[in-house]
């Protein structure tokens, strides 16, 4: 359900304000933003609380926010030109804002149930076995990459087919009904794992721990005379406490968001996962640039829908090379491995740039066309004449309509040129490749996480984890509303290719740190997975 509406909202906000991206993009904007500003927040309310309060109140907000918004849409639908005239036409404006809301308020929900489920549940039910959990971990992966093919196929055969407001209705009965059933399944889990239920006492004893080692670490004489400083300041202290409650409360959610970051930042795994963040900053994955490229090169729909079942594809190969390379190499080198498996497929990308058929031209400004949109008041494209199809689609961004047929002069024995699709077919080449390094590289920096942060701490970090995340992807979609046209594609590609080769250069050092002279004695599990700075107990030795 999850996947569905994932797919399916930026579609209705398409449908709804008359095939514009305006009300994508907010979207997009929004959700982006919020997770950034709200991840350590969202993480710390997932460590104060029961695993189980946590896991159903963030089930049951997801669902019932995207059946809301469902059954929104449904009536918007309906009665759209009724609510362009009402209130000349503000109504229609508020439900839009509604919508967006409560489906922002649904993806901040699924960040909690992702965080909660597959960074801590599935951790407390692998137990002290590492196996099990690199293979549940990556159970979980194949699954997700199975819904997000079978989600869309579905979603949009039933709005090809019916219509948008069967769309509507079908996710969210489909969500009534999944909410049930992962309910009951979460807390059959609940009853079979007892110790899911010990989680606060186990953040006290982490707690009572840091104490004791502050008290040890005080000299004893010192302790006599704080004490009585303490004694001779008990008395005017109650009023000032309650000042400082109130004021505490207004200031716990920046307080909450500093301590994220900077306990994100001293974490040992700090580097390993500032370089899965910089795997986000790239144009060379199949969303909505990469596929709008595609179009601009002549491939058609079908074409592009085989494409992502081959990603998809080399993604559960990338799952499976993960449970071999941990278990013959290691969890650390598993990362190096995948990252340079992902590295070299993407020079094929970097090297499509320069081939026949790219339209990289670096005489035009990488900001011709948004000058000329905001600064020239140049009006928007219109259907272009045969003879002027070319020019359309090199300099707005946009297909000019070819159904799949490279942009020509007209003559039915001109179009057909195999050299132009060189370019391109190098570079989803590179794109579906570069997948089993990618899923390999993520399975790992997931599984160092889980296995490395303290249990009190998983939470706050994964949210900041997720905000990175965020924060990268957020970037890479200003950089290409700077640079929309096609002329300036092959620059994003070699930008994005810099920053993954940053990403692992990241991870290579903290590799470095934890493993030593030992880095690249492959075939042999790691003696530790981080440096002896980590916390005792959570040192991974795989």
């Amino acid at each position: 359900g999850d996947r569905m509406w994932h797919f399916a909202v930026s579609v209705f906000l398409v449908e709804l304000y008359g095939n514009s991206l305006l009300l994508t993009a907010v979207y997009g904007l929004v959700v982006a933003g919020s997770v950034l500003l709200l991840g350590a927040i969202i993480g710390d309310w997932v460590d104060k609380n029961s695993r189980l309060k946590v896991a159903q109140t963030s089930l049951i907000v997801q669902n019932v926010s995207v059946i809301l918004c469902g059954v929104i849409l449904m009536v918007i639908f309906l009665f759209k030109t009724q609510l362009l005239t009402l209130y000349h036409g503000w109504l229609l404006t508020m439900c839009y804002i509604l919508v967006i809301t409560i489906a922002n308020i649904a993806n901040l929900a699924s960040t909690a149930t992702a965080i909660t489920i597959q960074r801590d549940w599935i951790v407390v039910v692998a137990g002290e076995d590492r196996s099990k959990l690199a293979d549940m971990n990556a159970t979980i992966r194949r699954i997700d990459q199975l819904t997000n093919i079978l989600a869309p196929m579905a979603v949009g055969q039933i709005m090809t087919f019916g219509s948008p407001m069967i769309g509507c209705g079908f996710i969210s009965g489909w969500n009534l009904m999944s909410m049930c059933v992962e309910y009951l399944l979460l807390w059959k889990v609940y009853q079979k794992t007892p110790t899911l239920a010990l989680k606060s006492s186990k953040v006290e004893e982490s707690e009572l721990r840091q104490l004791n080692v502050k008290k040890e670490s005080d000299p004893k004489p010192a302790e006599g005379v704080q004490l009585i400083v303490e004694k001779e300041a008990a008395g005017p202290a109650p009023p000032r406490e309650k000042q400082a409650g109130c004021a505490a409360r207004i200031a716990e959610p920046f307080v909450t968001f500093r301590d994220g970051w900077v306990a994100y930042y001293n974490q040992p795994v700090f580097l390993a996962g500032m370089g899965l963040a910089f795997l986000y900053m790239t144009v060379l994955g199949f969303d909505c640039i990469t596929t709008g490229y595609a179009y601009t090169q002549g491939l058609s729909g079908s074409v592009l829908s085989l494409l992502m079942g081959a990603s998809a594809v080399t993604g559960i190969a990338g799952t499976v090379a993960f449970t071999w390379l941990r278990r013959r190499c290691g969890l650390v080198r598993t990362g190096l491995i995948s990252g340079a498996a992902q590295f070299a497929c993407l020079v094929l990308c970097a090297i499509s740039v320069f081939m026949p058929g790219s339209p990289l031209d670096l005489t035009v400004s990488p900001f011709a066309d948004i000058s000329a949109r905001l600064f020239e008041s140049e009006p928007l494209p219109t259907i272009a004449s045969p003879g002027d199809k070319l020019e359309v689609a090199f300099a707005t961004g946009t297909p000019a309509l070819l159904n799949g047929s490279a942009p020509g002069n007209g003559d039915p024995e001109m179009s057909p040129e195999p050299v132009p699709l060189i370019s391109v077919s190098l570079l989803f080449a590179g794109v579906i490749a570069a997948r089993v390094g990618l899923w390999s590289f993520d399975l790992t920096v997931t599984q160092l996480l889980q296995e490395n942060v303290m249990e009190s701490e998983r939470g706050i970090i994964n949210g900041v984890q997720n905000s990175m995340n965020y924060l990268l992807d957020l970037l890479h979609f200003i950089m290409v509303i700077l640079a929309p046209n096609p002329e300036a594609f092959g620059l994003l590609v070699l930008i994005s290719v810099s920053f993954v080769a940053m990403g692992h250069i990241m991870y290579f050092r903290f590799a470095q740190k934890a493993l030593g002279t030992q880095l690249f004695a492959c075939c042999t599990p790691d003696p530790k997975a981080v440096s002896d700075s980590s916390p005792p107990g959570n040192t991974s030795t795989v």
